[in-house]
Parts: structure tokens; C-alpha cells; sequence
């Protein structure tokens, strides 16, 4: 058994009949409601974060080459836009973003330096233990470097930033090193590995299927929802590193019933309607064998990463905490919107870290699966709950107070539905990259 260690990111406890607390609370229907902007046109709107994404969209089309990104400002609730270059006739579209709801700022750096930025890090700095993605919030590039780069590496990519110009890139420390977080132990097994079940969904041929990491899917070609259990799936395509870190797994027996949800422990289930695009400021929540349920804030999207297996493009940058085992995992909305699958990152859930997740729309995209319920039939064998290796059918709102501390423990924290995980410090070393087998298939996607 594994020994599970409480921290102010912990988010489901449960024992007995005690329902779970913090994050689990939050997920209340009614935690977020959209609330009317007010009277005045040109006032930044109240937004759900994901209304704030569609309007960020709607938003960029309509600025153009003045777009300099956007960003959910979570405690107004309002859309923050970029904007470079807005003086003569692009003020006219700046009004109209204003009109629209957002809240717009003028800022330094446009897009395209921005983009221009990144290659030269690319090109000059491809470290690994580094990593780095766009903040709108600074405008600027977060460049994150673990604990192995030192020396003449650090020198390097200090230079290098530097080298980029004043104020277009920033470097932060982090408490770790970056590893993708696959593990031996409980969850969904394979090949002496263990990861976490991501979203259910169906496949292009109709057939029931779950995505999870990619560096599970190259690790082993068949995989269990039981510890030296017969197989229930095998992998059908599978990408790391490269364009993403994704696979798509296909359930055996095609009369499987795989539910569109994730279980997040005490019996609840979090329904999952749609796939969701991740932005930044956003709270997400991310479930995974190892640790449950966790919360935290989007960082940086189109996020490069530098793991000792190569180097991954196109991931979603996060303070979420997660560990080994928790590959895979879901990371999704408090409203159901599937939003990624569990990369790998630094640190750990006592002394946090940040943790890297590929976007769900790019590998629905790349595999041609849809999300939602599949494997219609009435087969014994249940599909796995997303995150967990059972899923459960309880309604969320059946949590405890939405008021209670988030960080608050509820009884013995023995009896954290995870539990069950075996030791994780027991593989954690373990290189889940290199070992693409069987009916595997290397396909590449488009990052975002």
C-alpha cells in the first residue's frame, strides 16, 4: 500500500459515507454561474472560463495581427485580450472587443515575436530538464529549468534568453526534475508500468476506446485494469515524443461499456459532455491513480518540453501537482469539459511543482475519435472510469458544502480512495519511452 501524503492541493478524502470536500465541492453545478456584464456595453462581462474562451477566439479573428493573446482573469471573471499596434483604424476594433465584453491591454510583445521567440529557444537551447511556454498574463516566455541543468547548460540557456531581449522571456526554477509520471503499480497496467485512464471515447471504427498518455502507449501494447489482471485493451496508436504525448487504446471486447465521465472518488462521477480547449488562468481539476483529485490554474499553452526521452510540442502548462502513476490522467472543467491528459512535469504534492498535459481537442484530432459514451452494448465487462480503473455513477452535486476550506482533510486520510496504489516510489524511475510494440502505430498529430 502506498503511503499518501496530505498538501493544500488535496482535494478528495473520503471514508466511510463521508462525502468529498474541497475540490470535489467545487464542482457543484451551480459554483460558477455566468452573471450579466451590466448595463454598460463596453464593461468587461462576468464570464464562465469557458465562455471566456469562446469569446478569446471569436476575439482573435477579429483583431488579427493585433491579437497578442488572452487570458481568464479568475477572481473578476473577466477576459483579459492582448493587443500590440492599435493606434489609427485598428482603435475601431479595439472598441469593438471592448463592446464584446473583454477586457483589452495594450502590451509589448506581439504574437509573431513572441512565436519567433520560442524557435530561437528551439534552435538554441533544446535542453533537457527545460521547458517553456507563452504567458499573456506577463506577456513574455516562461522558461522553466529543472534541477539537472546546471553549469554549462544553465549558462547556455541563460544566454540564450538573454540574448532574446529585454523583457521577452523570464527563467524559473523548479523544484524537480521533469519526468513523465508513469509508475509500477495500481490503476491501468502495463508491462510492469502503471498509468491512468484519460477520457473514454470512440473510436473512428465505432468501437470502444480510452485515451491516455503516449509514453504509456509506447510502453506496453496491452493494458489491464488490474494488477497482473488479463488484458482488457490493446493500444492502437500511440505518439511520444514528438507532436504530443498521446494514445489511443481500444477495449477488447467491442460490447464494452465505457461512460463519458470521470470518477473522482466517494462514489461521484463528473459527467463529460464535451472536449474543451485550455485557457490560460483557468482552474482545472486533474484526477490520476496515484494522488486523486487535484486543482490548480492553466499557465502557458503550445508549451515545449524537454523530457530525457526527447522533446515534447504542444502541451498545456499547469500548477497542478501530480505523480508518478498519474500519467494518463484526466484533466478536465468543473462543467464537463474534457481538457487534457496527464504528460509529466516536476515536484510532487507536498512540495507542488508544475505538470504538463496534452491537449484532449489535438488528440481527438490526430486519432479521429470522438468523446462521449461508447461501446453501447450490454456486455458484462464495464469500461474504466476516466482516471481511475472503476467509474463511478453518483452525482457530483451529491458533494458536501461548497463552502468548506479546500484544503481541509475530512477523517483519516488512510482512506483516500487511492489508496489501493501500490508503493509509487516503488518504479517511479522507470523510462517509459522507446518502446513502441506490437499493433501500436506512430501517429503523428498537429500541435496546437
Amino acid at each position: 500500500m502506498s503511503h499518501k501524503r496530505n498538501s493544500k492541493r488535496k482535494a478528495v478524502i473520503a471514508a466511510g459515507g463521508v462525502a468529498a470536500l474541497g475540490a470535489a465541492a467545487l464542482l457543484l453545478p451551480n459554483a460558477m454561474a455566468s452573471q450579466d456584464g451590466g448595463s454598460d456595453a463596453a464593461a468587461p462581462k462576468t464570464l464562465k472560463a469557458a465562455d471566456a474562451t469562446d469569446l478569446a477566439a471569436q476575439l482573435q479573428n477579429l483583431l488579427g495581427d493585433s491579437f497578442a493573446g488572452s487570458y481568464y482573469d479568475s477572481d473578476s471573471k473577466q477576459l483579459v485580450v492582448n493587443v500590440v499596434n492599435v493606434s489609427g483604424d485598428k482603435n475601431n476594433v479595439v472598441v469593438q472587443a471592448k463592446k464584446a465584453g473583454a477586457k483589452v491591454r495594450e502590451v509589448d510583445n506581439s504574437t509573431a515575436e513572441l512565436a519567433a521567440a520560442a524557435q530561437t529557444l528551439k534552435a538554441k537551447a533544446t535542453i533537457p530538464g527545460t521547458a517553456w511556454a507563452v504567458d499573456p498574463r506577463t506577456n513574455q516566455i516562461l522558461v522553466t529549468a529543472d534541477t539537472t541543468v546546471t553549469g554549462a547548460k544553465w549558462n547556455r540557456l541563460e544566454s540564450t534568453v538573454q540574448g532574446l531581449g529585454s523583457g521577452m522571456a523570464t527563467i524559473k526554477k523548479s523544484v524537480g526534475t521533469f519526468k513523465t509520471f508513469v509508475s509500477g503499480g495500481d490503476a491501468i497496467f502495463g508491462g510492469g508500468a502503471r498509468c491512468s485512464l484519460g477520457f473514454n471515447v470512440t473510436a473512428s471504427d465505432g468501437s470502444p476506446a480510452f485515451l491516455t498518455a503516449g509514453h504509456c502507449g509506447v510502453a506496453a501494447e496491452q493494458w489491464s485494469d488490474s494488477q497482473n489482471g488479463q488484458p482488457i485493451a490493446t493500444v492502437d496508436q500511440a505518439v511520444f515524443p514528438g507532436d504530443g504525448d498521446f494514445s489511443l487504446v481500444k477495449y477488447d471486447d467491442a460490447t464494452t461499456q465505457a461512460p463519458s465521465d470521470v470518477n473522482i472518488g466517494g462514489g461521484q462521477t463528473v459527467q463529460i459532455l464535451q472536449a474543451a480547449e485550455a485557457t490560460v488562468g483557468a482552474q482545472v481539476f486533474r484526477m490520476g491513480s496515484t494522488t486523486g483529485l487535484h486543482d490548480g490554474q492553466v499557465l502557458g499553452l503550445d508549451a515545449t518540453v524537454n523530457y530525457p526521452e526527447g522533446t515534447v510540442t504542444g502541451l498545456i502548462q499547469t500548477d497542478v501537482c501530480a505523480e508518478p502513476g498519474d500519467s494518463g490522467g484526466s484533466l478536465f472543467t468543473r462543467d464537463g469539459g474534457a481538457v487534457g491528459l496527464t504528460s509529466g512535469g516536476s515536484g510532487d504534492c507536498t512540495a507542488g511543482g508544475e505538470t504538463f498535459f496534452q491537449p484532449v481537442t489535438t488528440a481527438l484530432t490526430a486519432t479521429g475519435a470522438t468523446l462521449g459514451a461508447a461501446g453501447a452494448g450490454a456486455g458484462d465487462q464495464a469500461g474504466a472510469g476516466g482516471g481511475d480503473a472503476v467509474g463511478g455513477t453518483a452525482d457530483p452535486s451529491g458533494a458536501a458544502d461548497p463552502s468548506a476550506d479546500p484544503s481541509a482533510s475530512a477523517a483519516d486520510p488512510s482512506a483516500d480512495p487511492s489508496a489501493s496504489a501500490a508503493d509509487p516510489s516503488g518504479a517511479a524511475g522507470q523510462n517509459a519511452a522507446g518502446q513502441h510494440t506490437g499493433k501500436s502505430k506512430h501517429h503523428k498529430s498537429h500541435s496546437n
